[in-house]
């Protein structure tokens, strides 16, 4: 066997996963990079708004994919890019619900993957204060200097897999689980034909049905939610995928997100995580709203409960902390 694997990443247009403008993929045989894909796309139609929030991630716009292929068009020629290969991808479970959201959205079949995570893979192999790609990628030796441009998202994603499997002295992605007694995940193809909608899609439509009922009705209402109430802290749902960066986790919220707490930890908890409302010993991820991105950990700019996790973190417990943007993509 070889190490040899196809890293992806996707930007989308909006909240929603089935809404991807661009992505980048970075192949590698033997351990090395040896070709790199890189294209722009209308997201499926009906699903093609671009929302500010994601324009300011990644900058991107709807004139710099007016005339391009959307994405029925252009995924076969994604899919032959791929291959027969295992992708890689920093937050899989957000990069294949593109995948699938897309194709069910655009009534498209698409295939199954065998897949790794890196996010998953980097908490079992680095000591960090948050496992967003930038720190991930410094600790294995890879450069990355425009986060959130697709290409470059892949390409330190594919040189995180490699260090890790060095790590473990192995030549394949699958070695990796075996070597951490994992079983490698998989996601099965979709036929539109035959295959319920998944559940982000189901919500994806529903809540495109309510905002049209509203502006009928003259009822839609824009804006943040009120974060002044915590809210109760649902029960994890133990049957959510047990290879999601979220399952098994206790969650803290901290700062302004663009959805209520309550909201927030509702999505958390169907994905099989324990939301708790203060930081304590058994804290192991914290949510910082308020604009905040990975580098704030850097300088500072972090509220009490953050402050709190840092001190902790000196401590020596284990706590990650992660930004709106990556709390949303791991949710959808």
């Amino acid at each position: 066997m070889a190490l040899d694997f196809t890293a992806i990443d996707f930007e989308t247009a909006n909240g929603f996963r089935g809404s991807p403008c661009s992505v980048g993929l970075t192949k590698v045989r033997g351990g090395v990079i040896v070709e790199e894909g890189y294209w722009l796309m209308r997201p499926p139609e009906g699903h093609d708004h671009f929302d500010s929030r994601n324009i300011t991630i990644h900058g991107i716009t709807p004139d710099d994919v007016a005339t391009a292929p959307r994405f029925a068009e252009v995924f076969p020629a994604i899919g032959a890019f791929i291959g027969a290969d295992p992708l890689v991808a920093h937050n899989a479970a957000f990069d294949l619900g593109v995948i699938r959201s897309a194709a069910e959205v655009s009534k498209i079949p698409a295939p199954a993957f065998d897949y790794a995570c890196t996010v998953i893979l980097s908490r079992k192999n680095y000591s960090l204060p948050s496992y967003s790609l930038p720190f991930v990628a410094e600790a294995a030796g890879v450069p990355l200097q425009n986060h959130h441009d697709a290409t470059e998202d892949a390409r330190a994603c594919a040189g995180i897999m490699v260090d890790i499997a060095g790590k473990h002295g192995v030549d394949s992605v699958r070695g990796v689980f075996e070597s951490m007694t994992l079983a490698m995940p998989h996601v099965d193809a979709y036929n539109p034909s035959t295959d319920e909608l998944s559940k982000a899609t189901r919500s994806a439509l529903e809540r495109m049905v309510q905002m049209q009922a509203g502006i009928a009705a003259g009822t839609a209402r824009g804006g943040r939610s009120s974060w002044s109430t915590e809210g109760p802290n649902p029960e994890p749902n133990t049957h959510a995928d047990i290879a999601h960066p979220l399952f098994g986790q206790t969650v803290v919220f901290t700062g302004d997100l663009s959805l209520g707490r309550p909201e927030a930890k509702i999505r958390a908890a169907a994905h099989g995580a324990q939301c708790a409302s203060n930081v304590t010993l058994k804290t192991t991820v914290l949510v910082v709203g308020s604009g905040f991105t990975a580098v704030d950990l850097r300088s500072g700019r972090l509220t009490s409960k953050a402050k709190r996790v840092l001190d902790l973190q000196r401590r020596g417990q284990g706590i990650e902390v992660l930004s709106e943007g990556e709390f949303m993509q791991m949710v959808g």
